[in-house]
């Protein structure tokens, strides 16, 4: 059975990375406990492509904004179905679900889930 991706790209000011650092770090902790097999949140960096279409014209993002992708790795779709319906009762998340608090516009982040096409 393929493994089961999560993906997600978050404009997210830059002055804010600290804070959305933090986040992550709960939150990977919070996946990974309840058996997701990989989390991973990466800062944009090389951001200027002239072969295809940049991320940060993908995300929209603005002045002084960066671009996070992040990706979370399962068994399969229904592993991922039952471990994000754990996740969303651990009181962990509780601090971090409130969109007033989010060190970024819940409302700007892409999101999908994708099967596995090649996973070497």
């Amino acid at each position: 059975m393929p493994r089961y991706v999560d993906g997600f790209v978050i404009p997210v000011p830059k002055r804010k990375l600290a804070a959305y650092r933090r986040m992550a770090r709960i939150g990977g902790m919070v996946w990974k406990d309840h058996g997701a097999l990989a989390y991973m949140e990466c800062t944009g960096e090389d951001l200027k492509a002239s072969f295809a279409l940049p991320f940060p014209v993908l995300a929209k993002t603005r002045p002084g904004e960066t671009v996070v992708f992040s990706f979370i790795v399962y068994q399969s779709r229904k592993h991922r179905d039952r471990v994000n319906a754990r996740v969303m009762k651990d009181p962990r998340l509780l601090p971090l679900m409130d969109p007033k608090k989010m060190p970024f516009d819940p409302k700007r982040m892409a999101y999908g889930g994708f099967t596995a096409m090649v996973d070497l």
